[in-house]
């Protein structure tokens, strides 16, 4: 890709300050710029920004910021720096508003499964804000809808996979002929195969619960990301703004 476009280099440089500070100070970090959900205690209007220059590991930072500079190199050089950051932060924030979407769908699920069976609703906040849960919630409803309430209140999303899940549709909107290998699979596969399908895979993990990819990964932002990426590729192309440069 030669050398890094300006972008792309404060992006990267902004992340590895992130994480080298989430290294240092942990919990805290996690607290203040994680995104929460909405009605939990540590939920501030920042996160919807700050969740993307969180990571919660090396590889998961190593893959996000690799995949930034491969497939985001082409894209800022042909779009110019404002236009790519506009892109970039407006896929996030597509990502962070899916993800939050889903997680109230899942949070007033159990919510009215729990108050259903009679528990008042004040008592049931009261038990989760405290970090606990009862036991006995899960004979009032089947154990998914109790396990994606839990999650939906506890588990903070990090992460700048939605942003980067737009970078790639917008790639492979662009260049839709190029050939990308894999470390699982090296045969050459083009990215107007490859990018559906690895998209389409996320959907799967997220509707019904089997992570292909693992465990604590945040499906629908994905989803979210790359779709509101598809939209403004979209947008752009019908109203022949997508080759114009904002520099």
């Amino acid at each position: 890709m030669g050398k890094l476009t300006d972008a792309i280099k404060h992006l990267l440089i902004v992340n590895v300050l992130f994480f080298v500070a989430t290294n240092l100070f942990g919990d805290q970090m996690y607290q203040w710029f994680s995104l929460w959900f909405p009605e939990n205690e540590n939920f501030g209007i920042w996160q919807i920004l700050s969740h993307m220059f969180m990571h919660g590991g090396f590889m998961h930072i190593l893959f996000n910021m690799y995949a930034l500079w491969a497939f985001g190199t082409p894209l800022e050089r042909m779009w110019g720096r404002n236009k790519f950051l506009f892109f970039y932060f407006s896929a996030g924030i597509g990502a962070a508003l899916i993800h939050s979407g889903v997680n109230y769908y899942y949070f007033n699920q159990g919510i009215e499964a729990l108050v259903n069976s009679g528990i008042a609703k004040s008592q049931i906040m009261e038990i989760i804000a405290s970090g606990q849960y009862s036991p006995d919630w899960y004979k009032y409803a089947p154990r998914s809808v109790i396990d994606n309430f839990l999650s939906a209140y506890n588990t903070p999303a990090v992460g700048a996979s939605g942003a980067i899940y737009g970078i790639l549709v917008a790639f492979g909107m662009s260049y839709p002929n190029s050939e990308l290998f894999l470390i699982f699979l090296p045969v050459p596969i083009k990215a107007k195969y490859f990018i559906p399908v690895l998209i389409g895979l996320d959907l799967f993990s997220g509707v019904t619960g089997y992570s292909i990819f693992g465990d604590g990964i945040a499906h629908f932002a994905h989803v979210g990301g790359a779709l509101f990426g598809f939209l403004m590729m979209w947008y752009w192309k019908k109203n022949q703004y997508n080759k114009n440069r904002w520099d």
